[in-house]
């Protein structure tokens, strides 16, 4: 079975964020990147889950970035992927990066596409379903365990309220949250392996931008804190009806 793992890379939850260039740009200076945690802890680690089942399994792992973005797919390497792709393009579209990814697919004959269920800094949870379309293949969203028997997968999906219990015929596109697998870190064997495992680099097939960024917005800063004696409660039911407008 081959297995295609989408991997994007995003900044350090404990990054700084600034902007530039008239807030229409994501200022990097400073800033460290890590694996985007949904493709890194739930979609790429089920994966190695799965080939260890199944020695004959290979993974491949996707980006589509610039040279910025080698240390990220080496990381990733160094889980346990066997050979990476990074298509040689910059670019927040959607659609863009889909088609990318669709095309190395189309190119590859996988089995099996995993994505994190969004990326944590634009949140857009849009390229798996993308991606599914492009292939024109079944697509399973928000996916907390997956399963594998034979050619058939059985999928268990958040939904509201609840879970969802899908059975669906590979190939596939799946992504995924938490709870589809427990997080990994690499070891030195893997670290040092990971020298040396193909990274190919592919030029962009032609696709269309339809989406632009126009500008970013910080939230509003947070109010200062108010302590109310514990003696007091008067006071603090006061301000819960005056200020915070509770009741």
């Amino acid at each position: 079975m081959k297995i295609l793992v989408c991997i994007s890379k995003s900044p350090d939850t404990t990054a700084k964020i600034a902007f530039t260039d008239n807030s229409t740009k994501f200022a990097t200076d400073g800033v460290q990147w890590i694996i985007n945690p949904y493709d890194e802890w739930y979609a790429l680690v089920r994966a190695i889950e799965l080939k260890e089942k199944d020695s004959a399994t290979t993974i491949h792992l996707v980006t589509v970035g610039t040279a910025d973005a080698e240390p990220i797919i080496r990381k990733a390497l160094a889980l346990g992927g066997d050979e990476a792709i990074r298509i040689n393009a910059d670019s927040n579209d959607s659609y863009f990066i889909a088609t990318q990814i669709a095309e190395v697919a189309k190119q590859g004959g996988y089995d099996l596409l995993f994505t994190g269920k969004e990326t944590i800094d634009f949140n857009g949870s849009s390229i798996g379903g993308m991606v599914a379309e492009c292939l024109d293949m079944p697509y399973i969203a928000l996916a907390i365990k997956f399963d594998l028997e034979g050619n058939k997968a059985n999928v268990t999906r958040e939904i509201e309220g609840g879970e969802e219990v899908c059975e669906v015929n590979l190939p596939v596109v799946i992504s995924c949250q938490k709870g589809m697998a427990e997080a990994r870190i690499p070891n030195m064997r893997g670290i040092m392996a990971a020298r040396t495992k193909p990274l190919k680099v592919l030029e962009p097939v032609a696709a269309d931008q339809l989406t632009a960024i126009v500008n970013f917005e910080l939230p509003p800063a947070k109010a200062g804190v108010k302590l109310i004696p514990a003696d007091n409660p008067a006071e603090l039911v006061r301000l819960l009806h005056e200020e915070a407008k509770v009741f």
